[in-house]
């Protein structure tokens, strides 16, 4: 991961980015991508050129799992 560093441009990644199932047709959601082995992108689906975090896959499953228990609800409830 030596040329891969928090804020590069996502664009230069020749990566297949995944959202959710979720995600509004109109392009507001995040989206992953796999960079190379343990090594996981962020982008904001609206502005697919703008820069990317990196996150080792653990971090990831952890955030995923913290997700699925309901940890975060509480930053989307209205």
């Amino acid at each position: 991961m030596e040329n891969c560093r928090n804020g590069i441009p996502a664009s230069s990644f020749d990566a297949v980015w995944t959202k959710s199932h979720k995600s509004a047709a109109n392009g507001q959601c995040i989206e992953l991508a796999p960079i190379e082995k343990g090594v996981v992108a962020l982008r904001n689906s609206r502005d697919p050129h703008g820069p990317a975090l990196l996150f080792t896959a653990a971090e990831v499953d952890a955030f995923l799992d913290g997700a699925r228990k309901g940890e975060f609800d509480h930053l989307t409830a209205n």
